[in-house]
């Protein structure tokens, strides 16, 4: 009797490992058909894309009177605007170019970027950097731009150069304007004046 117990018993593990490594194979494949991988609806090279804004009420012989508020450009853009969530990426790098109402021009770079178009939200990461037209510098890890708001925020860790008043400031998570007039960190860990350093140089 006893061995009889012992054959049923191992018979019984046998099985049920079977079953367990059966299941575990068809929860598997069945996995990896539901992951459906998105393509993009098309791919553009070396594109320029220029956002423009023209007036309510436009005379019949009014000419040129439209005016550059954006231009983004870059080497590849994957346009994924068939999604219900549309969006297109830029996975080698992206430029944006501004430009407030006296034309003046605010630069933002960035390594990769990703346009949520519903939104207009534009997340930009790796080495990102904001330049003004009068030489202010904004450098940060990641940074999202509000294009509708005209405002940038990120959480990451900051390096502001201001030469208006000579100033480095470096810290973590702000708010700003596109063309970095206000700043509002939310922690700073410090301010080092580069007029004196390069009197000290000089020295």
């Amino acid at each position: 009797m006893i061995q009889i117990f012992n054959y049923k018993s191992i018979a019984m593990v046998c099985t049920t490992a079977m079953l367990f490594l059966s299941c575990n194979d068809n929860y598997k494949r069945v996995g990896d058909e539901a992951a459906k991988k998105i393509y993009p609806r098309g791919v553009v090279e070396d594109f320029v894309l220029t956002y423009t804004e023209t007036p309510d009420k436009l005379d019949a012989e009014d000419v040129g009177s439209s005016k550059v508020l954006a231009i983004l450009s870059g080497p590849i853009r994957n346009d994924f605007d068939q999604l219900s969530f549309p969006y297109q990426t830029f996975p080698e790098g992206l430029l944006v170019e501004m430009f407030n109402e006296k034309n003046e021009k605010t630069t933002i770079e960035a390594d990769y970027g990703v346009l949520y178009s519903a939104t207009s939200i534009v997340d930009l990461q790796g080495n990102v950097r904001i330049m003004g037209d009068d030489g202010k510098k904004l450098e940060t890890t990641q940074l999202y731009y509000d294009r509708d708001n005209q405002w940038a925020f990120t959480q990451e860790k900051f390096t502001f150069t201001n030469p208006d008043d000579g100033t480095v400031m470096d810290g973590e998570g702000m708010d700003i304007q596109r063309d970095l007039k206000f700043l509002n960190a939310h922690k700073t860990y410090g301010l080092m004046m580069i007029k004196e350093d390069k009197e000290e140089e000089n020295d």
